[in-house]
């Protein structure tokens, strides 16, 4: 029985792809703050320059190829029981071809109702504006968890995260919540990773913790040979 390898990846992971986060830009995406394009508020008072804003980013997303890393995780099903949990919502990671992704925070490639959020259409790259509709009347929007939102794929996350026999962070600050929390999940046997050119502070708070302090195209396939070699 393979091992059940539970992986939590961030923005890291795909900026590497030409994915822009708000965080490269001192909180703006595009010019655009994160209140007005990311937050219910920013919804309810310009929809339209929401939805604009998420059709450049789906346009971009598929036009997006996956990189060394993404490729190594869907390498990686070949060994292990691959569980990717993701705050992205590029869809880099099917792509590349790993087939157990759990979005928290929704998919670009997904649009929804407003009136009914279980009411959801897949429509890869195309474009919505204000007067496309759900079948129940409701204004389509993008099918995102924002700001100020539940993040209701967070239980199934958690229990994933408990049954880790190895867990592995990639490319996340591991601190936006409830996503960052995930790691207190994991037992204190597991085994843990981290692969972020930047040190995230949690070092002295988890057991079984190694950091990798490089990008995701680095790190990953180099962790990737790593648990092959431990863990086969």
């Amino acid at each position: 029985m393979k091992r059940k390898l539970v992986v939590l990846t961030g923005a890291g992971i795909s900026a590497e792809s030409g994915i822009m986060t708000f965080r490269d830009a001192g909180g703006l995406w595009e010019n655009h703050s994160i209140e007005e394009v990311a937050t219910p508020e920013g919804w309810r008072k310009n929809p339209k320059l929401v939805l604009q804003f998420y059709n450049e980013r789906r346009a971009k997303a598929a036009e997006a190829e996956p990189n060394a890393g993404h490729l190594a995780l869907a390498d990686l099903e070949k060994y292990f029981d691959v569980r990717i949990i993701t705050q992205n919502v590029d869809g880099l990671h099917e792509k590349a071809g790993s087939t157990n992704v759990l979005h928290l925070h929704g998919e670009l490639s997904k649009v929804r109702s407003v009136k009914n959020e279980n009411l959801i259409y897949d429509i890869g790259a195309k474009s919505i504006e204000i007067g496309d509709y759900a079948e129940d009347g409701g204004q389509l929007r993008p099918h995102i968890v924002w700001f100020g939102e539940m993040v209701p794929m967070i239980e199934p996350a958690a229990d994933l995260c408990l049954n880790a026999d190895i867990f592995v962070v990639i490319g996340t600050s591991m601190q936006v919540y409830p996503a960052a929390g995930l790691i207190g999940y994991v037992s204190d046997d597991a085994p843990k990773y981290i692969i972020d050119p930047n040190m995230p502070e949690v070092s002295n708070l988890y057991q079984n913790l190694t950091f990798i302090t490089e990008t995701a195209t680095i790190g990953v396939p180099r962790l990737a040979q790593k648990l092959i070699k431990d863990f086969q």
